[in-house]
C-alpha cells in the first residue's frame, strides 16, 4: 500500500494518537522530579547507613539488596551497581573483591 506525503492512514493516526497519550501519561512533570530525586536521597541513605551498620562486611549487590528488602530483579541491581560504584569513586566504599563492597576504613 503506498501512502503520498503528508497523509496518514487512520488506524496509524489512532496509534499515534494512542501512544502520545501513553507517553503524556508516563512522562515526568516538573512537579514529580522533586519526588525521584527524594527517593534516590533516600536510596543512598539506606545504602549508606546498611555500610555504616555493618563496616567489617562486604555486600555483593544482591546480598545488599536482601539485607534492604528492596528488589532483586536485575534493572533494580543495576542502578544500585551503578551507586556503589558512584560511592567508590568518592572514596567512602572500597572493592576488596571483584563485585563486593565494604565501607573504606
Amino acid at each position: 500500500m503506498r501512502r503520498s506525503r503528508g497523509t496518514v492512514d487512520l488506524p496509524v493516526a489512532a496509534e499515534l494518537a494512542t501512544a502520545r497519550k501513553v507517553i503524556a501519561e508516563l512522562a515526568p512533570t516538573g512537579d514529580e522530579g522533586d519526588l525521584d530525586s527524594h527517593e534516590q536521597a533516600t536510596a543512598y541513605q539506606a545504602i549508606v547507613n546498611a555500610f555504616k551498620q555493618h563496616p567489617g562486611r562486604a555486600f555483593r549487590v544482591r546480598e545488599l539488596h536482601e539485607f534492604l528488602g528492596m528488589l532483586t530483579d536485575d534493572p533494580a541491581m543495576y542502578v544500585t551497581r551503578s551507586r556503589l560504584g558512584r560511592l567508590t569513586r568518592q572514596g567512602f566504599l572500597a572493592q576488596p573483591g571483584r563485585g563486593r563492597y565494604q565501607k573504606q576504613t
